[in-house]
């Protein structure tokens, strides 16, 4: 069965911006367009999509930034709904990655998020003046310190995210069914994209 011509464009659209979702906190939250990602000129990289993908990049570039502004919009509004600009957006990331992955050593979480580790010690510092994080000991290595969230820093993750999760829902409940429908298919996108 073809796929209607709607859905080979939101494929499209997502497929292009697929380099941009490789770092959120930089695109989508500033708004910033990046390069293109090569998908646009090499077919290699997906030669089902470049098939039928007929819209010029002069076309295309607007919608991608109408897009990444767009969800950094919704992401900032989601944050001040849930008072989480009290802290940064790196100390927001940091937290989240604690609370996902576990403990962590400074040096794991500098590269995990792209920073140099002194810049990362300043942020974990912050979190610390905080009560939000504390260094632990490793439990076989005692030249290695982990941080790891308090039980402050769980409670505030656990605040902000009902927080956030409430205004979001209430939120799209006002949309219209169709268009409910179109934003859970982008979410599911989205989602593939960056576990890719």
């Amino acid at each position: 069965m073809r796929e209607p011509k709607g859905d080979r464009f939101f494929r499209s659209l997502f497929f292009l911006i697929a380099s941009c979702l490789l770092h959120p906190i930089d695109y989508f939250l500033t708004g910033k367009l990046v390069s293109l990602p090569v998908y646009l000129h090499d077919a290699r990289h997906a030669p089902a999509e470049a098939a039928w993908l007929t819209m010029s990049v002069n076309t295309i570039e607007p919608a991608v930034i109408d897009f990444m502004q767009a969800i950094g919009m919704l992401v900032r509004r989601t944050r001040n709904e849930s008072h989480a600009d009290a802290l940064s957006m790196t100390e927001s990331v940091v937290m989240s990655r604690l609370a996902n992955d576990g403990p962590a050593t400074i040096a794991t979480l500098a590269r995990a998020e792209g920073m140099r580790p002194q810049s990362m010690g300043a942020t974990i510092a912050a979190l610390e003046e905080l009560g939000l994080v504390a260094r632990t000991p490793h439990a076989t290595d005692g030249r290695r310190i982990l941080i790891d969230l308090t039980s402050k820093g769980r409670q505030l993750r656990k605040e902000t995210r009902a927080a956030k999760q409430m205004w979001l829902s209430q939120a799209i409940a006002e949309l219209e069914e169709s268009e409910r429908a179109t934003l859970f298919k982008a979410g599911a996108l989205i989602r593939k994209l960056a576990e890719r």
